[in-house]
């Protein structure tokens, strides 16, 4: 099994602990020696994804959007990304620079493409910019990719 994920960055302490046990819940449906976790593992659902993967004995893929993506990410993540980055049994790069909304979308459909099931921590709102949860949301619904919300009851994202 295939997993891959999206969802919303910057959430709260307590909305990141609640997204966190749904998605150990989730990891912990699947067998080990089939699950491989597909992430752009950036800070927040994609390396708590990848973290929890791993810890259940599942391998993990990382999708790069971009060559300066490590860049744009903030910096006190920079130790688990690279972390996370060095355990991955393979990376999918989508060879463009500059890490903006346009390469963060080719990176999602890159993901999407790979996954046999796309986990989304999601709060169902429209995308706050191209290439946000939503769209990446909608982009694996328009492919045929099953999608499964995580979202805790009653949270709200800053």
């Amino acid at each position: 099994m295939r997993v891959g994920i999206t969802g919303h960055r910057g959430l709260s302490r307590d909305v990141e602990q609640q997204v966190r046990a749904l998605l150990d819940t989730a990891v912990r449906s699947w067998e080990p020696a089939d699950l491989v976790a597909v992430s752009c593992i950036a800070d927040g659902p994609d390396a708590w994804l990848a973290e929890a993967v791993l810890k259940h004995g599942g391998r993990l893929e990382v999708v790069i959007p971009a060559r300066e993506y490590r860049e744009s990410l903030p910096d006190w993540h920079h130790p688990v990304y690279d972390d996370l980055l060095r355990r991955a049994v393979d990376v999918h790069e989508t060879g463009l620079q500059t890490s903006d909304s346009t390469a963060h979308m080719a990176g999602s459909e890159i993901l999407v493409g790979l996954a046999d099931e796309l986990l989304a921590v999601w709060d169902s709102k429209p995308a706050r910019g191209y290439g946000g949860t939503a769209d990446v949301v909608a982009y694996a619904e328009r492919a045929g990719t099953p999608v499964r919300v995580l979202w805790p009851e009653g949270a709200t994202r800053n």
